[in-house]
């Protein structure tokens, strides 16, 4: 009877026993679960953008892509930007490639080149770079800032980048809408300046004729980003 008293009496404590280190078990894997989920959430907030205000976050931005050029010499503004020097020449920023040709005749030295920026303050703008360039990149081709999108050699002619039409066919500054200033000028043209400006502000020296009175029209939808 004794036995039998002391084993009844230990059979609830026993339980408790029990029970208690399958709440210590289960207490652990919560536990552990929550320090899964907490590092997959820190790398997530980690991939995610820099909040700077609220609803407010830091996009891609613009870099100088004529950083590598050696010997870049500032010829002028026309119907963009001229200048001189040889290396590779990369995207302003995140874009997709709608030409790229070495062999184009209506430019000196052949090379014409547009991409369509797909970020930034000029999202949604076309870019040409011409003239002594061979491209390094395809058609439909998503680049970046990093991306080098052709190599410029000292031909004689130079290059020239700035504002293309959205068809990609020629400058912007030909169209109606920008002045229709062609080749033959009168230079600088507003929209070339435009372009020039953008490059002054990622650390591109200035153009020499970048202080003369410019001549067309900059259409709406351009970023304004000097004076």
């Amino acid at each position: 009877m004794v036995a039998s008293a002391l084993l009844v009496t230990a059979w609830p404590a026993a339980t408790h026993l029990l029970a208690r280190a399958s709440d210590l078990a289960w207490v652990a894997q919560a536990d552990a679960l929550g320090m899964q989920l907490a590092s997959s959430l820190g790398v997530q907030a980690a991939q995610q953008p820099q909040i700077v205000s609220v609803g407010v976050a830091v996009g891609p931005g613009y870099l100088n892509p004529l950083r590598s050029v050696s010997g870049l010499t500032l010829e002028r503004i026309d119907m963009g930007v001229d200048f001189g020097g040889s290396g590779p020449v990369y995207a302003l920023g995140n874009a997709v490639i709608t030409n790229a040709t070495g062999t184009s005749g209506g430019w000196p030295g052949g090379g014409w080149i547009t991409y369509q920026l797909t970020d930034g303050p000029a999202a949604g703008l076309t870019v040409f770079l011409a003239e002594d360039v061979k491209p390094t990149v395809q058609v439909g081709q998503h680049v970046s800032s990093a991306t080098v999108i052709a190599s410029m050699f000292a031909g004689g002619d130079g290059i020239e980048t700035g504002w293309a039409q959205q068809s990609g066919l020629s400058a912007e500054s030909q169209l109606p809408e920008a002045g229709s200033v062609g080749g033959n000028g009168p230079f600088p043209t507003r929209i070339g300046l435009n372009f020039e400006e953008l490059l002054e502000s990622l650390g591109v020296p200035a153009a020499p004729n970048r202080t003369q009175a410019p001549y067309g029209i900059l259409p709406p939808g351009y970023p304004a980003v000097g004076g």
